[in-house]
Order: structure tokens, then sequence, then C-alpha cells
């Protein structure tokens, strides 16, 4: 018997494309689901340059990536407050996943040379990343406050109301040590119930527990394991904003950023944060 023309459809062959559904008259299909036609319709280039489709492109999908990072956070924070650490890992680990995203997105923008991106960079004005509403929230649900940067989003109430909600409660650093006290570990007062708009200061006591966490981490594995996540999480957030601060170095040099900023030196001033200070310490002192 002759094989069959695999060029010819075959709607009895369970592999072939002639058994997929094709008529979505009353149901949703891929583009309906994803709303394809709306997120498309957000792609609008000012310019004719042809780098500025890259620029928009990488921009809108970190914006998504952002969401689902903030998504995440709220959600393993939510489970953290309740005493709760084992799904809160798998949580962290997809933000994790996430980051990497991010930063890859990078590689992408790099192929983008000086010259074209002066093509375009005058004709959105003073529009920056400094002024991502979810890239601040990611940053204070991780502990890095600073009211401050607040300022931009003063125009939007419905931006700026999340935001000094989440800038003045507990960050994700801030659950961690409530935790560490609830397993019996001294942790001061002072920090449990600081101001939590303020940035985070490393503490003595902090770090004492910390290290009978890790001293003992069979005693203690919830939380260990849930420091090592953390670090997984600040280590990613370091790489992501290296790539950014080497990508503008690289597109724009030492040129003012766009939203005012000095561009590739404040955010080489950046990468000095450190959200979970001793839990980079806790290796020095083991």
């Amino acid at each position: 018997m002759p094989d069959a023309n695999p060029d010819q459809p075959d709607p009895a062959n369970p592999d072939s494309p002639e058994r997929a559904y094709s008529d979505f008259t009353r149901s949703l299909n891929y583009g309906d689901y994803l709303r394809i036609d709306t997120l498309m319709s957000a792609h609008q280039p000012v310019t004719q340059a042809h780098d500025e489709h890259l620029f928009i492109a990488v921009h809108h999908v970190s914006e998504v990536w952002l969401n689902l990072i903030v998504q995440e956070l709220r959600a393993a924070m939510t489970l953290l407050s309740a005493g709760v650490t084992d799904t809160p890992l798998k949580m962290l680990s997809r933000v994790v996943r996430a980051q990497e995203q991010m930063t890859n997105a990078w590689e992408v923008l790099k192929t983008m040379t000086p010259a074209d991106y002066l093509q375009f960079r005058s004709a959105f004005g003073r529009a920056s990343g400094f002024q991502s509403a979810q890239y601040r929230m990611m940053e204070f649900l991780l502990g890095n406050r600073n009211a401050m940067l607040l300022r931009p989003h003063q125009h939007r109430p419905d931006l700026y109301g999340p935001l000094e909600a989440v800038l003045n409660a507990p960050s994700l650093y801030d659950l961690a040590l409530r935790l560490l006290s609830e397993r019996g570990l001294d942790i001061p007062p002072s920090v449990l119930e600081r101001d939590f708009a303020q940035p985070y200061i490393q503490d003595e006591a902090v770090l004492a527990a910390w290290l009978t966490v890790y001293r003992d981490p069979e005693r203690y594995w919830d939380v260990y394991e849930l420091a090592e996540k953390l670090i997984d999480v600040e280590d990613n957030f370091r790489r992501w904003r290296f790539n950014h601060l080497t990508t503008v170095e690289r597109t724009i040099g030492f040129k003012t950023g766009s939203g005012g900023t000095s561009g590739a030196g404040y955010l080489r001033k950046a990468l000095d944060t450190v959200l979970f200070p001793e839990l980079w310490q806790v290796r020095t002192e083991l």
C-alpha cells in the first residue's frame, strides 16, 4: 500500500492539522483570549526610525514581566505575613525567572547603535523608564524605599495611591524578619516596628539572628530556604541594573537621561543599593 501523501490533508489522521478547531464564532480563539489586537494597538512609534520599533517592543515586554513580578511578590508576601513559607518559595522562584527574562531583554536592545537611537530619542521628550510605576512598585515591595520617587506619579492618583500604600507597608524583607522573630530569634522591636517608608538600615542583632539560622539550617530550614531565595532575587535585581547601566553607556554614553537624571551616573550609583544587607554580610561572618 503506498504511503500517504504528506501534502494532502487527511482528517482521519490524529496528527493532521485538519483536526484543529477552525470555527470560533462561539468561542475564544488565541487572539481573542490574549487580546492581541489591543496589545498591538499600543505599539505606536512616533517617528519613522526603524529602531524605534525595537525600543518600544523591549519596553513593552519588560512592563509585562514587571506586572507578573509584582503579582507574584504580592501573593508571596500575603502568604508570608500569614506564616506560610513553602508556597512563597515557588512564587519567588518565578520572580527570579521573570527577572532573567527582563535582564536578557537588554541584550536585544544592545543591537541598537548610538546613531540608531539618536534618530528618534528626541521624539519622546521627557519619557523615561524612571517613571515606570510597575518598576517602582517592584522596588518598593523589595524594600528600596524613597518617598521622592513617588513624585513622577502625582498626576495619576490611580498609580500614586497604591505606590504610597506599599511605601508605608512592610517590605518582603520586613516580613522575613517577622518570621525570624516568630521562630524565636531575637529581632529588636526597633526593626519590627520601624518606619517602613524609610530605607532599611543594617542591624547587628538581625545579623546575629541570620547567623543562627545559617549555622543550624536543619533546625531553621524554612527560613534558611527563604533567605537563599531572597539572595536569588537580589542577585538578579543587581544583574538587571548592571545590564541597564551598560546598555545606557554604550548607547548614549554619559548624556543626561531623558527623565532628568544624570543617566549613567545615576544608574551607577544605584548599583550600590543593597536590599537584604545581613544576608550578604552573613557569608563573611560564617
